[in-house]
């Protein structure tokens, strides 16, 4: 059997009291459930990147060696990665700007890769991942067509800002062919980097 696919689940948003790592941290119990995938949860809380300025395109970079100390950091642990699942909220129809500011802080490191999306927000995040869908083209990234799209969260929850028992139940099909799809192409990606490698 292959080796394990490495799924890193994103979580998109680093506001107080937000809604983006109940949706996380349940994909990724549903991605464990595959034996294929070996998952890890990325906080961006955890990756406290400084807005994006430096003189250098990413793109120039050579061999993860990025001028600021956490984007390289970063790259080291994207650069394990076979594939993603970005866990998005919606502002303003896009995404949040410390995603976009990760995404934009280092490069080589997500290309050929396959990535999908798991958004939430009135309209389910979905012009969110319109927008991400364009950014990550950009980086040669592929986005697998399937997504899991969350409307009105704050219905979600009970009065202490917790899941309601079930609240995301009816979403398990959806997930289960969204991570079939993104392990095929997860798989794909892989050898044909492995390929290239040779």
């Amino acid at each position: 059997m292959d080796k394990k696919l490495k799924i890193k689940i994103i979580i998109g948003s680093t506001r107080q009291n937000r809604f983006g790592d109940k949706p996380a941290k349940w994909i990724h119990e549903e991605a464990k459930k595959k034996d294929e995938i070996e998952a890890e949860l990325l906080d961006l809380r955890d990756w406290p990147l400084p807005f994006y300025n430096e003189p250098t395109s990413p793109s120039m970079v050579k061999g993860g060696a990025y001028p600021n100390e956490i984007a390289r950091k970063l790259a080291a642990k994207i650069e394990e990665a076979d594939a993603f699942i970005v866990v998005t909220p919606e502002y303003n129809h896009s995404t949040s700007g410390v995603l976009k500011n990760a995404l934009d802080s280092v490069y080589a490191e997500w290309n050929r890769k396959a990535v999908g999306f798991v958004a939430y927000g009135s309209v389910g995040g979905a012009r969110a991942v319109e927008h991400l869908r364009g950014i990550v083209v950009e980086l040669q990234m592929a986005p697998i067509r399937s997504a899991i799209h969350i409307p009105q969260p704050w219905n979600l929850l009970d009065e202490n800002g917790n899941l309601k028992n079930g609240a995301i139940d009816s979403f398990k099909n959806t997930a289960d062919a969204f991570l079939n799809q993104l392990i095929w192409w997860a798989k794909a990606l892989r050898a044909a980097r492995e390929k290239d490698a040779e």
